[in-house]
């Protein structure tokens, strides 16, 4: 069990926690500041991958990502002394992805240029809408043209320029949905996540939606309907369902997701940044704070921003059981027996194949396009209690 983390790779994850406004669905750790000392942070985030260096050595390096938030706010300076430090702590793999988040709103030609040349060879950005009006519902503070000339200035520098779509959106109908998609699959070079509107709560939409207020979102119905032709139109256009959400070329499957969907190791550094890392054959969930002033004083003053907890075999056989079932390849048995200490319930697995579930095998366990649609469902029969 003490190489069981080789299995999956090795990654950073770096969280930039600032954006330039709050979209009203969004639950992830962002925040709105007036000014920020970026020289301050970068200091903090020097400050801690030399902490992981000493504990984590030798390690070979497959990805990075800087995840937010909007990374693209981040000056191109201090991107490139992140990977420079990098470079100097951890072997790196000869296919390395970097890939840094970006909103359309906050790219600019120099900046992008900037990130290519420090070592950025991959961009994520969030779209959401080809059209303006549910771009203004989604909170979002760029329009179509101002998205479309984003993506336009990033091919132009990176090889890899994946982008994200949200559907089920409010007043969407099913052919409106199948038009949007289609015409993103057009303009895409090799990678999209297409993620089905959901309500947080905590989030403004949330609020809105216990008051209701949030109109015109779509039956579970139409929602289902909007998956299933996803998977139909992407498939047809070469996009492979690689995971629940996301579809790619093949070879373009975003490396840094799949560390996680295959349960490798990754350090997670920034507020609210989560970690998994084996330090002497133990795997240790790592979890920082999550309000951005708490971590940097929490790193400067060398109190600690992070807590940490040691996973039993059966944590990890039910993370791996959550994250690996999300993925087309899915899991393998003989791994998840041996971190769980025990096999897979044979009846479970009966009755989710008999119903069409799942897809078994000896050595492997997939979930399939029907068991897919009610992935949670599935995940719940086959966890073990305790």
């Amino acid at each position: 069990m003490s190489e069981d983390w080789q299995q999956g790779g090795f990654g950073l994850y770096l969280h930039w926690p600032f954006c330039a406004a709050k979209c009203p669905y969004c639950d992830f750790n962002s925040h709105v500041a007036r000014k920020i000392d970026q020289s301050r942070w970068l200091k903090a985030y020097l400050a801690e991958l030399d902490r992981y260096a000493e504990e984590v050595p030798h390690r070979v390096l497959n990805s990075i990502f800087f995840g937010g938030g909007t990374p693209s706010l981040m000056d191109p300076e201090v991107v490139n002394a992140i990977l420079e430090r990098v470079r100097q702590i951890w072997p790196q793999a000869n296919d390395l992805e970097v890939t840094l988040e970006a909103n359309p709103g906050s790219v600019e030609a120099g900046r992008f240029a900037a990130y290519a040349q420090a070592g950025v060879s991959r961009v994520s950005m969030g779209i959401q809408a080809l059209n303006d009006r549910d771009l203004r519902r989604l909170g979002r503070i760029h329009t179509v043209e101002e998205a479309r000339k984003a993506f336009d200035i990033a091919r132009t520098q990176f090889d890899r320029v994946s982008f994200d779509l949200i559907y089920a959106r409010q007043d969407q109908s099913l052919q409106d949905w199948r038009a949007e998609l289609t015409e993103a699959l057009s303009m895409a070079i090799d990678h999209v996540s297409l993620y089905q509107l959901t309500i947080e709560q905590g989030t403004a939409f949330g609020d809105r939606y216990n008051r209701g207020s949030l109109r015109g979102l779509p039956e579970d119905d139409t929602a289902a309907d909007m998956y299933e032709a996803t998977q139909d139109i992407c498939g047809a256009a070469g996009f492979t369902a690689y995971e629940v959400s996301n579809h790619a070329k093949p070879g373009a499957e975003s490396r840094h997701n799949l560390i996680y969907w295959r349960y490798g190791d990754y350090v997670g550094i920034g507020p609210g940044a989560h970690g998994r890392i084996t330090l002497n054959g133990q795997r240790i969930a790592s979890e920082t704070e999550l309000a951005p002033g708490k971590w940097l004083h929490g790193v400067e003053s060398g109190t600690g921003a992070e807590t940490r907890r040691a996973l039993t075999g059966l944590d990890q056989a039910g993370e791996y059981l959550m994250m690996g079932l999300r993925i087309s390849e899915g899991i393998d048995v003989d791994r998840y027996t041996a971190l769980a200490g025990q096999p897979l319930n044979a009846g479970k697995l009966t009755y989710l194949t008999d119903i069409g579930m799942i897809t078994p095998s000896a050595s492997n366990l997939r979930v399939t396009d029907q068991g897919r649609m009610v992935l949670n469902a599935v995940i719940r029969e086959l966890l073990v209690d305790g």
